[in-house]
């Protein structure tokens, strides 16, 4: 009866517009008090859950993002995309997607890559006369690219959790992120051509190699954070902290973007956000406490396996349960209440725990695109100046290539396995 009171109530909360962390803190205090529990709870639960050494490569991360975004990068990025692909009908979209493809190396979060290439490539594919919710709608889509392709918090967050390699973890979402950009920009310029959309001329030989070397220190952030974990030379929190070192270097002495004054309002911006991260985990980990003490987690696994104990039935049921839950919960709240309830449902019927975490990112990564609670895609409207609705309309076809790839990393293991094993 209570675990129902505490689910409504978060429930209500999160349509209130209240912040995920809160509605998990103050739907858990409230179970706390109407079940006499200690309130020291609250403080014992929140520091469990973030007391891990991976999760100190979250501010790492972030703040080299930061680094590089202020530094310089991101202009590059899209440059080096639009002077390969621009020449294309619908070049610009097409450049879109190249450009977080790139730009997914660098952030590991689908907000950051919204924001960031957003703020430039809206504006500037409505002045080629894209529809504006066409644009938002894209950039939306192809910023969930983000979080699977390496380096991606979600996927630290669920090694955190559950002990599984964060480096294989890393290695697990390149082919499906690659598939994601593939596919979306077949659908970007099957699009394209139906209505019209412009393309640029094409670029010689000399202006590509020029901007290639320009976006040449950004591409090779993402070689040295995985070459340096898969080769045993540092650890994933080590690794955000050689990105940081490596995002001062390029901003500052390579690009010349970076400015020394700067750095105190990006080291201020960083630790706002990975704060925010962090107390969300906290909070997460308290209300997880509270779903295994109402034994939730063996209500679901026993749940679904009553219905089917076929692996195909299985996955799918937990496949719609966490697009469901991807409406109204944040992507990293939704990891550390569910990734260990539904792990063992996972292993029961034989599902690899690598391919079980990369296909539960992506189920709730689709969520950052998909209303009520979908951030990137309100970010994306906001930034095009376009409603909401528009957007989520214009969204379709891209969500059908998210779906496409989901069901493919579920069905087919070889898809995120085959890499991981040739590290092995």
């Amino acid at each position: 009866m209570m675990a129902l009171v505490l689910f409504l109530t978060f429930v209500l909360l999160v349509f209130l517009g209240v912040p995920i962390a809160f509605s998990l803190g103050m739907s858990a205090l409230l179970y706390l008090v109407v079940m006499d529990i200690p309130l020291n709870v609250i403080p014992q639960k929140m520091y469990v859950g973030i007391d891990s050494f991976t999760l100190l490569c979250i501010p790492g991360f972030v703040l080299a993002g930061n680094l590089m975004n202020v530094g310089g990068i991101t202009n590059r990025i899209i440059q080096f995309a639009n002077s390969v692909i621009g020449f294309i009908r619908g070049g610009l979209g097409l450049a879109t997607v190249g450009s977080s493809m790139v730009f997914a190396g660098i952030s590991g979060t689908a907000l950051a890559e919204t924001a960031s290439l957003g703020s430039v490539l809206i504006p500037a594919m409505k002045k080629e006369k894209y529809d504006a919710g066409f644009a938002s709608a894209l950039v939306a889509s192809a910023s969930t690219i983000g979080p699977i392709i390496p380096p991606s918090l979600p996927m630290i967050i669920v090694g955190t959790l559950t002990g599984i390699s964060v480096g294989k973890m890393f290695v697990a979402g390149i082919v499906p992120g690659i598939l994601i950009g593939i596919l979306l920009m077949i659908v970007v310029y099957v699009i394209s051509v139906k209505r019209g959309y412009p393309k640029g001329e094409r670029q010689p030989l000399s202006v590509i190699a020029k901007s290639f070397f320009n976006a040449f220190w950004a591409i090779m952030m993402t070689v040295v954070i995985l070459y340096g974990i898969l080769g045993g030379f540092f650890t994933p929190t080590e690794a955000s902290v050689m990105a940081v070192l490596y995002a001062i270097v390029v901003g500052k002495f390579i690009y010349r973007e970076l400015r020394f004054r700067d750095l105190p309002k990006i080291f201020v911006s960083s630790m706002i956000s990975s704060a925010g991260i962090m107390i969300l985990v906290g909070l997460a980990n308290l209300f997880g406490w509270i779903l295994v003490s109402e034994q939730i987690p063996q209500l679901i696994a026993e749940t679904i396996l009553d219905i089917s104990t076929n692996k195909f039935v299985v996955l799918l049921l937990i496949n719609l349960f966490l697009l469901f839950v991807g409406l109204f919960m944040e992507t990293i709240a939704a990891l550390v209440i569910l990734f260990p309830v539904l792990l063992p449902v996972a292993l029961e019927i034989g599902v690899d725990p690598v391919q079980f975490g990369v296909m539960v990112v992506l189920n709730l990564v689709i969520g950052l695109v998909t209303p009520p609670v979908g951030v990137c895609l309100f970010v994306a409207a906001g930034i095009g100046k376009v409603s909401l609705g528009r957007a989520a309309r214009a969204l379709l076809p891209f969500l059908a290539v998210e779906l496409i790839v989901l069901f493919l990393v579920a069905y087919v293991p070889g898809v995120t396995l085959y890499l991981p094993q040739l590290i092995e």
